[in-house]
């Protein structure tokens, strides 16, 4: 079984700062790419970045310049610094994880997610 705990949301006002965090727990043999989604309401999730496990990095254009994802030295945990948030940006963020458990199983996990609200 595999866990993916966050951590970090919160309200902030327009222009503020929060950073996420996610760690990844159980049986876990080799992580191929964590990343962070978000579902406002009435929209459909949406990718907000993602980070391999050689560290490249893609990010949503509407959050480019203002987030950063990174890899925490656990290698499990993954974080992302928000800054110059706007309204635009409440949702609930999800982390997510492509994990390898064993030669033949691996597949995609998702966090319970976190609530960003961006006040103007």
């Amino acid at each position: 079984q595999v866990q993916l705990v966050e951590s970090g949301g919160g309200l902030v006002q327009a222009g503020g700062s929060l950073r996420l965090s996610c760690a990844a727990s159980g049986s876990i043999f080799s992580i191929n790419a964590m990343g962070w989604y978000r579902q406002a309401p009435e929209k459909q999730r949406e990718l907000v970045a993602t980070i391999t496990r050689g560290g490249s990095t893609n990010y949503a254009d509407s959050v480019k310049g203002r987030f950063t994802i990174s890899r925490g030295n656990a290698k499990n945990t993954v974080y992302l610094q928000m800054n110059n948030l706007q309204p635009e940006d409440t949702a609930v963020y999800y982390c997510n994880g492509d994990f390898v458990q064993s030669l033949f199983k691996a597949g995609t996990w998702w966090g319970q997610g976190t609530q960003v609200t961006v006040s103007s």
